[in-house]
This record gives structure tokens, sequence and C-alpha cells, in this order.
């Protein structure tokens, strides 16, 4: 949880727009997903970080983001 608070921290100071950075996908959302992702799958309290859920959950509306989910692929087993 470290990690995510630090990332809630910079989202605080420096993040605009539903993105990480702003009004289109970066580099940053592509880590960000699969990390809050994790957490979640193995239930970890992310409640203290509505500023990264918020980007997470607009992520996951994503067409780009649901075809490149782990469930989407050929060999998800």
């Amino acid at each position: 949880q470290l990690g995510l608070a630090a990332v809630e921290r910079l989202l605080e100071r420096h993040g605009s727009g539903p993105y990480c950075f702003g009004e289109a996908p970066s580099l940053a959302d592509c880590c960000l997903v699969p990390q809050v992702a994790n957490a979640l799958r193995m239930k970890c309290d992310v409640s203290a970080f509505p500023r990264v859920m918020a980007v997470y959950r607009h992520c996951e509306g994503q067409p780009a983001f649901q075809k490149a989910a782990p469930s989407a692929q050929p060999d998800y087993a």
C-alpha cells in the first residue's frame, strides 16, 4: 500500500482529467491499472486512495483497457 499511497499523493499534486495526467491515457495509466487490479485481487483495502481508484475505474471503462485485460486474452485460464 505504500506504492499506492505515493501514487495518490502524486495524483493529488499533479494529476488532472480522468487519466493520471490529463485527458489521454499514458504509460502511467498502463502501469497503474494492473497494480490496482492485483491489489483488489489480493483484497487490499484501497479506500484511502480515491484518486487512484477514480483513474482505475475510468480506465476499466475504456475499450482499449478492456481488450488488454488478462481475462480478454486467448490464453487466460
